[in-house]
């Protein structure tokens, strides 16, 4: 049987998704406790990477495991179980059954990020490594220039001024469905979807944005920063800690 499931975790102690020698990853603990439960070895497989300190509340995983006397479990048990195995900084929380075809990566047609920025002159210690904090306040004037220059990344794009410099990818033409700015009290989200996303794209964004708000980038050179297609042109690249991923689409 091969299994889809949803999981969710908090990234600040994990050198990101994929397993690394030496290093503790999500997938390095999902074999693990896989294994405690299945008693064999598991092929686990992702539908995206995320780098070091960055979360997920959904992110796709299918479940293979590997051996000639496998003990069946139900995929609805499949969360229960897991929860008795898994650390407390991670979680399986949905799960059912796809054919052997089905690859959680492949199979995508989009995912969507939330960027979560704390803009406060005082730091919160309740969200910390959770949040970029920003103690510097981002006006309603800047807000305003945040989602002026937000509309120009909708659409199809060659976003290779939003990719960290020596990325390896075949293109970097992306196409972002949506991209919104919702503020809340302090609390400020950045929600971004896409068909996909370059290394470090949905932080360099954010960056970007931010310094539109500052006035350090003005609204007007989006569209020259975007066609010139130079990293040196664009803005800083956000702390990992205020990335999630969001959601994936099939």
């Amino acid at each position: 049987m091969k299994y889809f499931a949803k999981i969710r975790y908090l990234g600040t102690d994990f050198c990101g998704f994929q397993v690394q020698p030496e290093c503790r990853t999500v997938q390095g603990e999902l074999n693990i406790a896989a294994e405690k439960l299945f008693g064999v070895p598991c092929r686990i497989t992702g539908c995206s990477r995320t780098d070091s300190g960055v979360h997920a509340n959904e992110f796709c995983i299918t479940i293979e495991p590997v051996g000639e006397k496998i003990p069946t479990i139900p995929p609805k048990s499949l969360p229960r179980a897991f929860s008795t195995v898994l650390p407390w900084d991670l979680s399986l929380y949905e799960a059912k059954e796809v054919s052997p075809e089905f690859h959680p990566r492949y199979d995508a047609r989009g995912k969507e990020y939330v960027y979560k920025i704390y803009n406060a002159c005082v730091t919160n210690p309740f969200v910390a490594k959770r949040a970029w904090q920003i103690q510097r306040k981002i006006t309603d004037d800047g807000l305003l220039k945040m989602r002026m220059a937000a509309r120009c990344f909708i659409g199809e794009h060659d976003f290779s001024a939003f990719m960290s410099v020596n990325s390896d990818v075949e293109s970097t033409v992306r196409t972002i469905f949506d991209l919104r700015i919702e503020k809340n009290g302090d609390d400020i989200e950045i929600f971004i979807s896409a068909d996909g996303f370059l290394y470090n794209m949905v932080r360099i964004i954010v960056g970007t944005l931010v310094q539109v708000a500052f006035g350090n980038i003005s609204v007007e050179d989006m569209p020259s920063i975007i066609n010139g297609k130079s990293r040196e042109k664009a803005g800083m690249t956000a702390p990992p800690e205020g990335l999630y991923l969001n959601k994936v689409f099939y």
